[in-house]
């Protein structure tokens, strides 16, 4: 091999590298849905609802989506965001400032591959949806609360409906009932038998409990739906400031366990046809609840080794938390809190008695002082 050729062969080790690098980046892209508010007073974007599913001609990053979250729950977009995410903000979201949902509902989706078709229910809240694009070209992407005064964020995944045995038949018979389906428990042991659910393809969708993924993908729509009930029931009289913003946000695994273990089949693409039904009657509660100031963004991301498992999580600021000089109090002697509290009265008595003399004498003198002496009405006039 001569010496030209040893020279080209790292170049183009080079570029096959870079192709393959970009290559990645183009297939690390996942789907991302915006639902716009209830109603036409409630519109938050620009796109026109009456072109169902329409999709976006540019892809956004992460980057992106978090500062659209900022944005629609009336804060500043990062300062990191460059002039190009701006103007692509600018695009879809509606400027006026003054006219913010402060609701936001953001469900991340994980997916263990990204080439499924989404099918779509026939539903009001999905009919308008905006479908876009989302690359994920870095790790998680935070987004920055200020504090928890002014923005409250409720998570979807709490701890306590992460384990299956805060499942029971009952909870699995009534979110059977609740899409025209049924629960057949069974008599041996606890939630361990087979809800199936009519969809609106023509399909049924049939899950044992026996089956670790069905169990995993049931639980997951069943606490889903239990927190969005607990959320509604407890934070009634939150929002009643308009300058009050929430942001309920939770990541949902189950369709991921259904790809891994169904890969060949069709349960995982009725799953998902299932979970946009559950999302849909989701947001339908959640604009009753705010009487249709809500914007929903569901992001649909695929899994990566090398990433973290989530695009979006949220934190709050704490440079943002105010300090406050309280008093250290003391309960192991009592004779110094009394002669403390013994000093403070007498302070507060002598300035009160020295403030009232004081505005007795003054008034006194203004009563009695002469015309001609007063140089604030006479100023003009000269005195003696």
């Amino acid at each position: 091999m001569d010496s030209g050729s040893r020279a080209r062969c790292p170049w183009q080790f080079l570029i096959v590298f870079s192709i393959i690098c970009l290559q990645s980046m183009a297939d690390d892209a996942g789907s991302l849905l915006f639902i716009d508010g209830h109603g036409l007073k409630h519109r938050y974007f620009r796109f026109c609802p009456s072109h169902p599913h329409q999709t976006a001609e540019t892809s956004m990053s992460i980057m992106e989506v978090g500062a659209a979250v900022s944005v629609l729950l009336g804060l500043a977009p990062p300062p990191t965001l460059s002039i190009a995410s701006s103007s692509k903000l600018n695009e879809f979201l509606l400027p006026n400032p003054f006219d913010k949902p402060h609701h936001v509902l953001l469900l991340e989706i994980g997916l263990a591959e990204d080439s499924q078709e989404m099918v779509y229910p026939d539903s009001a809240v999905l009919s308008s949806a905006f479908k876009s694009k989302v690359v994920r070209n870095s790790d998680s992407v935070e987004i920055v609360l200020p504090d928890a005064e002014g923005v409250a964020y409720f998570s979807l995944n709490e701890p306590e409906y992460d384990s299956n045995m805060a499942i029971t038949d009952k909870d699995l018979s009534e979110f059977a009932s609740h899409f025209g389906g049924s629960y057949k428990s069974d008599n041996i042991k606890l939630v361990n038998g087979e809800l199936t659910i009519p969809l609106p393809s023509g399909c049924n969708l049939s899950l044992h409990m026996s089956k670790k993924a069905d169990r995993k993908f049931a639980t997951s729509l069943v606490c889903l739906i239990n927190n969005i009930r607990k959320f509604t029931k407890t934070t009634k009289d939150l929002s009643e400031s308009a300058n009050f913003a929430e942001l309920v946000a939770g990541y949902f695994e189950g369709i991921k366990v259904l790809q891994e273990e169904y890969r060949s089949q069709d349960i995982a693409q009725q799953g998902m046809e299932l979970l946009l039904i559950t999302v849909s009657k989701v947001v339908e509660t959640l604009r009753e609840r705010y009487e249709g100031e809500i914007v929903g963004i569901i992001l649909f991301s695929k899994a990566y080794s090398s990433l973290p498992q989530r695009m979006l999580d949220v934190t709050y600021d704490s440079r943002n938390s105010l300090r406050f000089l309280e008093e250290v109090k003391s309960s192991s002697n009592s004779t110094a809190d009394a002669e403390v509290a013994l000093v403070r009265r007498t302070l507060a008595w002598v300035t009160g008695l020295l403030l009232l003399l004081a505005t007795l004498i003054g008034v006194y003198l203004l009563v009695n002082m002469p015309l001609t002496r007063d140089t604030l009405l006479y100023s003009n006039v000269k005195l003696d």
